[in-house]
């Protein structure tokens, strides 16, 4: 009699404020945007809310006529200052090695435009499997479902959503503007504090499935 081998789990992470802490730069990014455009923009502000893809923030800055340019100008401009300035969050090289010896697969699915998303982890020698940009919310379960990932890790009620769209599990981190307790109500079937607390949520799951 044959037995079928379980599929390798794959593992989906977001990546501003779940893998990266993204404020310096982002802020950094919208403080030279406002230098070159000579429009007002709360820099401060606009990194507490971080999750939702770009356009949604500067629509508080812009008129909605002048959205795509100045998206366009924020990520031409992205690369040369947002990408050094943005550390690791802790646990991120952790959580990525916990799933690749639990013999799964980490894929990064993320709203950031993708080549910066690229920069991003590149620069800080975090190697996903997969990176897949431009998604946001429910949009994130076409990439979750397309590499079959039965996991979804971030840290915004965003990233609730599209787990629950693709049938995932969804694991929240409190690491990002939304508190343990709105992840909770927005359907997170497991809230930790940080990624440091992932590898052994992720041994414990493991036996679980099998």
């Amino acid at each position: 009699m044959a037995f079928m081998t379980p599929p390798a789990l794959t593992v989906g992470f977001d990546l501003d404020m779940t893998l990266i802490d993204s404020r310096p730069g982002i802020r950094a990014c919208y403080q030279a945007l406002s230098e070159r455009t000579g429009t007002y923009i709360d820099a401060d502000l606009a990194v507490t809310r971080l999750g939702p893809p770009l356009a949604e923030e500067l629509v508080n800055w812009f008129p909605a006529e002048e959205i795509p340019a100045m998206a366009d100008l924020y990520r031409a401009m992205y690369p040369a200052i947002a990408i050094t300035a943005t550390p690791a969050m802790t646990g991120a090289r952790e959580a990525i090695a916990a799933v690749r010896e639990a013999g799964g697969r980490a894929i990064v699915v993320t709203a950031k435009y993708e080549p910066n998303a690229k920069l991003h982890l590149a620069h800080l020698r975090i190697e996903p499997d997969a990176v897949i940009g431009d998604l946001w919310a429910e949009q994130k379960a076409e990439a979750l479902r397309e590499h079959e990932a039965g996991v979804y890790v971030g840290d915004h009620v965003g990233d609730v959503r599209g787990a629950r769209t693709a049938g995932a599990l969804s694991v929240a981190v409190a690491t990002g503007p939304c508190p343990e307790e709105e992840l909770r109500a927005a359907g997170a079937d497991v809230v930790l504090t940080d990624l440091t607390e992932f590898p052994r949520w992720l041994s414990d799951y493991r036996p679980a499935r099998a």
